[in-house]
């Protein structure tokens, strides 16, 4: 069952779902805008144009961590982005990121894949952001590019991921 925002605050206030910092503006009918923080990872030069055995290296190995309150998004390229939001949930909540329309209208992506959030996450969320515009895009820590929907499952899972989740539970 997909939650209302009356539904999101009442989990907020029980504690099954926390979201951390958390202003009311950012609640809309049924989703969380969600925050860009000032941290980005962006593919290193030497790997640009080679080819890559992803079963040998991860994007830890392949991208450069920076700390910046913007970046330019040239056409075409992709960086990684971190919600300033940490998100928890239950064993018996799982969330949906998506990207917000003002931003896709112009050819911003802010997931490639990467749109469920497991039950019992208790992280920030990594956003694979691509320009696929023919503009520079400039991006700032604090713009709210990203949405997250909640969704009530029937039964809690047992393989939570704060327990289970093999990268994610460490961001």
């Amino acid at each position: 069952m997909a939650l209302s925002d009356k539904d999101i605050l009442k989990l907020m206030k029980t504690g099954k779902l926390k979201v951390v910092p958390f202003k009311k503006e950012q609640l809309g009918p049924a989703s969380i805008d969600l925050t860009l923080s000032d941290e980005w990872h962006f593919f290193r030069e030497e790997y640009i144009g080679k080819t890559v055995d992803l079963s040998k290296k991860g994007f830890k190995e392949l991208t450069k961590k920076i700390k910046s309150k913007s970046i330019i998004l040239n056409p075409g390229e992709m960086c990684l982005g971190k919600t300033l939001e940490k998100i928890t949930l239950a064993p018996d909540v799982m969330g949906i990121l998506e990207g917000r329309s003002r931003y896709a209208r112009v050819g911003l992506t802010v997931h490639i894949t990467a749109s469920v959030i497991q039950p019992g996450s208790n992280n920030h969320q990594i956003l694979e952001i691509v320009n696929l515009s023919p503009l520079r895009i400039v991006l700032h820590a604090g713009m709210q590019i990203s949405q997250m929907s909640f969704h009530k499952l029937e039964n809690p899972t047992t393989q939570p991921y704060y327990k289970f989740g093999k990268i994610a539970r460490r961001q």
